[in-house]
């Protein structure tokens, strides 16, 4: 016996492709739509079976909200999420949220109609394959690639951020020893120091790796936090190394 259904999807076009491509198996469509502020309102009025909920982002706040509408005053409408290979995160949260089901958006549509039968049954529609993708996620999480300037801007003191921005700025050693009232011995300690944590060989290479990586926009904001906190450092002694 078909199913009396509804298709919400981000795109119209596909919720209508997909509706079309179910009314020829044999299920009654009531409505093909794209989500919006009235889509949890129109299946509530319709009270489908099932409803197939497409979405592009399971993992973002508030993307099931409208799951949690329907379920709220209709529970006896079975939601199966139709969407991108998802995170542990987005599965949990479908499920929290009340779906019944959760089926990749590229899944062949004999695999869609099987998780709708299972859905109307009262049982969990989800293949096994995707949760083994997300326990393998859970159990080795793939390391996010590091935000290289945020890690160079931890080995620099406040002062040091401070010579940088000056140093991209273009400024020689007697311009930064006068903008930071300091002598032009301690001005060039500093600048050395930042090209050694930096691992770079001259001012161009430091100017250029900061705006490559971010850390000029990065030390701008630490900058300007350290220059209303009044950060200050002892002066080094005169005889500082020169810069190369």
């Amino acid at each position: 016996m078909g199913v009396r259904l509804m298709v919400v999807d981000d795109h119209r076009l596909l919720a209508e492709a997909l509706a079309s491509a179910l009314k020829l198996r044999g299920h009654r469509v009531l409505a093909a739509a794209a989500p919006s502020a009235g889509a949890a309102d129109l299946v509530v009025s319709r009270a489908p079976e099932v409803c197939l909920l497409g979405t592009a982002a399971p993992a973002e706040p508030g993307a099931f909200d409208p799951i949690v509408r329907i379920k709220k005053e209709r529970p006896q409408v079975a939601v199966v999420v139709l969407g991108p290979v998802p995170s542990p995160r987005g599965i949990a949260a479908a499920f929290a949220a009340g779906a019944s089901g959760y089926v990749r958006n590229d899944e062949r549509i004999e695999g869609v109609e099987r998780a709708m039968m299972k859905a109307r049954a009262g049982e969990a529609a989800i293949s096994p394959q995707l949760l083994q993708q997300a326990f393998e996620e859970l159990l080795h999480p793939v390391a996010k690639p590091d935000d290289e300037g945020a890690r160079l801007l931890q080995l620099l003191t406040p002062r040091e951020v401070e010579v940088l921005m000056r140093v991209a700025d273009g400024e020689d050693t007697r311009l930064i020893a006068a903008g930071m009232a300091i002598a032009p011995s301690t001005a060039r300690t500093h600048v050395q120091r930042v090209l050694m944590k930096l691992e770079v060989g001259s001012r161009l290479e430091a100017a250029a790796l900061a705006a490559r990586t971010g850390l000029l926009e990065r030390a701008a904001a630490v900058g300007a936090v350290a220059a209303a906190a009044g950060t200050d450092e002892p002066e080094e002694p005169e005889g500082g190394a020169p810069p190369p």
